[in-house]
């Protein structure tokens, strides 16, 4: 809840839908005659705040809340796209001069139960929901929130390190945050509790009508996806901790409940379109990077067709992207390149997918983790998986491709902005290549995979350093964030630091630098992945 312990108790009581207080039942009462009992009966007195739960993860509605929650930052800063706009004079977040005011959403679409938003308000109420029915069947739902607030957290602490989590429901404690270490075991241990906790209510059918996602309510699924999460964790500690990540993944990779690796799953929308689709086709702000340019069309992937449309401008051939953080005058300059294309045009988010389990399991053998099978094997089974999911055409075609390799990037508009890309990895797996070689080659692909979740994609990237992500030209950081290094977390928001002083001092104590987008994460270590 937003800003609890430091509003008064007029606040408190005002902000009170999004609590549980001792006049909940009057304050609840549906006005045009639905009683709380029906309510109870039907479940919906819980089943009402998943609904924010989903949202809020990713947030498809409005458009310009995403373009702030993730595409002006971990969209860009993966690589994934770039925005031909020169917001604040071409002083935000693309040339490191981080915007508090925009880089806050995603802050609060995790902690702010206003307007819908929130995603750890909504969970806290859902086990406080649970514990007034008395119903003991009711701690499935709780076990269900824990694993989207653990889909969401991480990702919160993935931006910015430390997060409130394992303290927030005790509103003594709301206040105070985890060290990014602590948070990560509080994600295995919920997820370990859920997976658990909800084999007995595998065929229960009370959440079918609460889930937005293609689960479909299904239980056994719930837990498949948990355990893929679990999986995708244990690999993103594997550096910092390679114990705990072994642990963890191994009892992943052995569990009876197995991994998403026939189905993606995907989250509903409400029939509104992806967020990415205004953005890019309506409003013009963001297109497609020169990464993408360069791996994509080095590499002939048709997922090209599939992720971009071709140039407005003819002129500038069939595909071109943006280089990130370059000086841009005006909009105009750079907005006839290439748009987003059919690949966000569904009324779905992604969460994730079969293609990443694949790629997940080949760096787990590649780690040399029990039950991931061979590198080799789930690497191009990935690849397949996702040219699947986009209905791309010539993947055998493409996985025998010894030869080819990203292209240099050529901007048309600036020569000062051409990049020579700093690698020759190839896309036919070779598995006489070192643990290193190997790792880029699994990484690539999984980056261009898991499109266009820029968040996972940034992550990956500052995690091991593929693919070569480019370095901007223009650095309006005043020194916080090294060009070479790049970006690798956003600083702690201003209203935590306006209301919850305090606690964010403390939370500034547990990283490993500064409060600036050039201090690494717990989990980024900045040394050689083996």
């Amino acid at each position: 809840m937003k800003n609890i312990y430091k509003y008064t108790l007029a606040t408190v009581v005002a902000m009170s839908l999004t609590n549980c207080t001792g006049d909940f039942e009057d304050i609840n009462t549906d006005p045009y005659g639905i009683s709380q009992e029906s309510l109870t009966q039907q479940n919906n007195h819980i089943g009402s705040r998943f609904s924010p739960l989903f949202s809020n993860v990713i947030r498809a509605e409005p458009a310009w809340n995403y373009q702030l929650q993730q595409n002006l930052n971990a969209d860009v800063f993966s690589g994934y796209m770039t925005a031909p706009t020169p917001f604040a004079g071409n002083i935000n977040n693309q040339t490191y001069a981080l915007v508090n005011g925009w880089n806050g959403f995603i802050w609060s679409d995790a902690y702010d139960a206003n307007d819908g938003n929130g995603v750890m308000p909504y969970a806290r109420e859902i086990t406080q929901q649970v514990e007034l029915s008395g119903d003991e069947s009711g701690v499935k739902f709780v076990y269900l929130a824990n694993i989207i607030k653990v889909m969401a957290m991480h990702r919160i602490s993935d931006i910015f390190g430390p997060i409130r989590y394992s303290k927030y429901n005790d509103y003594d404690t709301t206040g105070e945050y985890d060290s990014q270490e602590a948070a990560y075991t509080a994600f295995f241990s919920d997820l370990d509790e859920a997976i658990t906790g909800l084999e007995a209510f595998e065929g229960d059918s009370q959440f079918v009508a609460f889930d937005q996602s293609s689960l479909g309510g299904d239980i056994a699924k719930w837990r498949t996806f948990a355990n893929t999460l679990r999986l995708r964790l244990a690999i993103r500690v594997s550096k910092v901790d390679p114990t705990l990540a072994q642990t963890e993944g191994e009892k992943a990779l052995s569990s009876p409940v197995g991994l998403l690796d026939t189905e993606n799953m995907l989250v509903d929308m409400g029939g509104f379109v992806h967020p990415v689709l205004t953005i890019s086709k309506v409003w013009g702000d963001i297109l497609m990077s020169a990464e993408m340019e360069s791996i994509l069309t080095g590499f002939n992937d048709n997922r090209i067709e599939k992720y971009f449309d071709a140039p407005a401008d003819a002129s500038l051939g069939s595909y071109k992207g943006i280089r990130q953080g370059i000086e841009i005058q005006a909009k105009t300059e750079y907005g006839s390149h290439s748009t987003v294309g059919d690949a966000v045009a569904g009324t779905d988010k992604i969460w994730m997918t079969a293609a990443e389990t694949y790629f997940l399991k080949a760096e787990a053998a590649l780690r040399g983790w029990a039950g991931a099978g061979d590198a080799k094997t789930n690497y191009e089974a990935g690849v397949r998986a996702s040219f699947a999911q986009f209905g791309a055409s010539g993947v055998e075609d493409y996985l025998a491709d010894t030869t080819s390799s990203p292209a240099d990037y050529k901007d048309v508009k600036n020569a000062a902005n051409n990049y020579t890309y700093p690698s020759d990895v190839k896309i036919a797996y070779d598995e006489s290549g070192s643990n290193e070689e190997q790792l880029e080659q699994i990484i690539t692909q999984k980056w261009i995979a898991m499109f266009p979740d820029g968040q996972e994609a940034w992550s990956e990237f500052r995690r091991t350093g593929y693919p070569r992500v480019f370095p901007v030209v223009v650095n309006n950081s005043g020194g916080d964030i090294d060009t070479d290094i790049q970006i690798r977390r956003i600083n702690f928001v201003d209203t935590e630091k306006n209301t919850n002083g305090e606690n964010v001092d403390a939370a500034v104590g547990m990283l490993k630098g500064p409060d600036t987008g050039g201090t690494r994460l717990w989990w980024d270590t900045g040394l050689s992945n083996f």
